[in-house]
């Protein structure tokens, strides 16, 4: 009786349908990379929110998802394993610096903290690398859907409270501190990954004109010309790689060139007024006062240590001022060394795409690292935790050989 009360505790109950253990490695991984986006989205204490939070409670949630990620992953890569990538052999070179740096920093334990941050993000994304070749695309799947979720905050702050989400006549986030360029960067990302997913046959027509008819509002409502303009120059050279294999492409094109041109016939007036943003030709031409701190970076005097190793990881300003120029502020704080790393991963990526079968895998990390690199000149990220390094990494997961037999 004993035997038979045991095996029947161990059949599984009507309706009982276990989780198979793939799909929970999957939903840990998705969860991993959730978390490394929360991680890199910077709670602002001083934003004007829906609901107050307090900025230690924000900051803690911020920040200590990075630790929650790191100790997620590794129930996730038993035993723990990794694909040999130079892209990732790059950032730890990149950190290495960074940590080297910052040890001479004149705020020691905030460049040690930030390099700290760094060295365990960059070790999350390595204990990731066994899901980068995946057929599903699961990673760039989920980043697709983070954004999505980000967007939605967004717009619901818009809709529940339109004259504090557009108190600056640009949309911010106020359920999440979210300022307008980070909300803009999001809708640019989430419209390319869903255009090239489409234009490659792997998404619902239903379900991508969904998305960028939500998204797109979003970017303009938040005026943000650099993901304007690096959203159209990634999906312009993600479709170019597929044009000749993909008749939807084709005919996307043309159909867009007939739009561009009816478009700069009819609403040039409107399109230079969005872009000038109500600033004068003086302040467009000086990049919103972007210009006097890039000179005044450069004009810095440095010694050799300095000149090649940075003075340490900061928080992207120049005497208070944001430096917003990834090569610039990676030269402020990592040197010339830091500048050629980010270079290279850059380069690496460019070139394993050149070397990548035509398919939706090569379009997507074109449109990601055509993405960073023309937003890179006006924003930072490639030498810190944030969602452009995120991006690249995204990047050159996809352009990392694939095994002949190798499951999804």
């Amino acid at each position: 009786m004993t035997t038979l009360t045991a095996l029947a505790a161990r059949l599984p109950k009507p309706g009982f349908r276990p989780v198979p253990p793939e799909r929970r490695r999957r939903r840990r991984v998705q969860l991993v990379w959730a978390l490394l986006v929360l991680n890199v989205l910077t709670f602002f204490p001083d934003f004007d929110l829906l609901i107050p939070i307090p900025g230690p409670v924000g900051k803690l949630i911020a920040q200590g998802s990075l630790l929650v990620a790191a100790l997620l992953v590794l129930t996730v890569n038993r035993p723990i394993r990794v694909r040999p990538s130079v892209y990732i052999f790059l950032a730890t070179l990149l950190v290495t610096e960074a940590i080297i740096s910052s040890l001479r920093a004149e705020f020691l334990l905030g460049a040690l903290y930030r390099s700290g941050r760094l060295s365990l993000f960059v070790l999350v994304l390595w204990l990731l690398s066994p899901w980068w070749t995946r057929r599903d695309l699961l990673l760039i799947r989920t980043h697709l859907m983070v954004l999505w979720a980000i967007i939605g905050s967004v717009v619901l702050g818009l809709v529940i409270a339109p004259g504090i989400a557009m108190s600056d006549e640009r949309l911010a986030g106020v359920i999440w501190p979210i300022p307008p360029t980070q909300a803009g960067h999001y809708a640019a990302v989430a419209t390319g990954l869903t255009a090239v997913l489409w234009l490659a046959g792997l998404l619902r027509k239903e379900l991508a004109l969904l998305s960028v008819l939500i998204a797109v509002p979003v970017l303009l409502l938040t005026h943000t010309r650099t993901a304007l303009v690096a959203l159209l120059a990634g999906v312009l050279i993600a479709g170019l790689s597929l044009f000749t294999a993909r008749r939807r492409v084709r005919r996307s094109f043309a159909i867009g060139i007939g739009i561009f041109s009816v478009g700069a016939l009819t609403l040039g007036s409107v399109v230079t007024t969005w872009l000038a943003r109500g600033q004068d030709p003086e302040e467009v031409g000086a990049l919103t006062g972007r210009r006097a701190v890039w000179e005044a970076i450069l004009a810095q005097p440095r010694s050799t240590f300095e000149t090649l190793f940075g003075f340490g990881l900061s928080n992207k300003s120049f005497t208070g001022l944001p430096i917003d120029s990834n090569w610039l502020g990676t030269y402020y704080d990592a040197g010339l060394l830091g500048v050629a790393f980010n270079v290279a991963m850059v380069l690496f990526v460019l070139v394993g795409a050149w070397f990548t079968p035509q398919g939706p895998r090569r379009a997507l990390a074109l449109f990601l690292v055509a993405y960073c690199v023309v937003a890179s000149f006006t924003e930072t990220g490639l030498s810190e935790a944030s969602p452009y390094l995120l991006e690249l990494t995204l990047a050159a997961s996809l352009v990392y050989p694939r095994p002949s037999r190798e499951g999804a």
